[in-house]
């Protein structure tokens, strides 16, 4: 079977508006808005795919599990109008309170928490502008991870509306404020392959995971069937 390979569409020439953007970018396009001009994302990487891929899996689990608002990954464009500019971060996450913010193709206003997951293309650009806008906008978190290097950052927004940076515990966990009650062991992030995201979200979500999964296999599997089963690992 042949492959056929899809063009890229080539970004309007100079300065267009915020409005124009939205009609030429479709949801094929991964593209951001900047100082009214439209630039082409690069694609990622297969390690790039991966960390994103886990980190949306276990962050969406646990806010569902608990109702706390909505995850959204890239390419999801996020406009952020007192810049202004239109971004597309990896992984966001909006607030329950905050949910009347998001579009049919966009978010409205900044995210509460914004994560990237950085390349030698985009160091820059996701350490110098994009922690500025994100900082005058007041979104709440912004996480960058660094797989080349192995290094995770987390800022958080302070009452002097400035990102301060935030370490992990002495046993390497971060514990997130804008999603509350969520916790990350960073050398997750540096398995290869990466952990199981299933048993990740079960050791993050504890007793209120471990019940909706409970119930789950209790509609899946039928009581009498569950019960087998959990004496079965009780014996082993």
């Amino acid at each position: 079977m042949a492959i056929i390979e899809r063009q890229a569409k080539a970004p309007p020439a100079g300065k267009i508006s915020f409005e124009e953007f939205l009609d030429w970018a479709d949801e094929d396009t991964w593209a951001e808005w900047v100082k009214g001009e439209a630039i082409m994302v690069s694609p990622a990487s297969d390690r790039h795919q991966d960390l994103t891929g886990f980190l949306a899996a276990i962050v969406r689990l646990f806010v569902e599990a608990r109702d706390l608002g909505v995850i959204r990954s890239a390419p999801f464009a996020m406009h952020l109008p007192d810049t202004p500019s239109v971004r597309e971060p990896d992984l966001i996450f909006i607030s329950r309170e905050h949910t009347d913010r998001i579009r049919e193709n966009f978010l409205e206003g900044p995210a509460d928490v914004v994560i990237e997951v950085t390349s030698p293309s985009t160091i820059r650009i996701d350490r110098g502008e994009k922690f500025i806008e994100y900082e005058s906008v007041a979104v709440l978190e912004y996480w960058l991870i660094d797989p080349a290097r192995r290094v995770a950052e987390f800022y958080r927004l302070g009452p002097d509306s400035r990102y301060h940076p935030t370490l992990p515990d002495a046993e390497g966990i971060y514990h997130s404020h804008a999603i509350p009650g969520f916790w990350l062991r960073v050398d997750w992030l540096w398995q290869q392959p990466l952990p199981q995201a299933e048993l990740v979200a079960l050791e993050i979500g504890g007793s209120t995971h471990a019940r909706a999964l409970l119930q789950t296999l209790r509609r899946v599997l039928g009581p009498e069937e569950l019960r087998r089963l959990l004496d079965e690992i009780g014996r082993t």
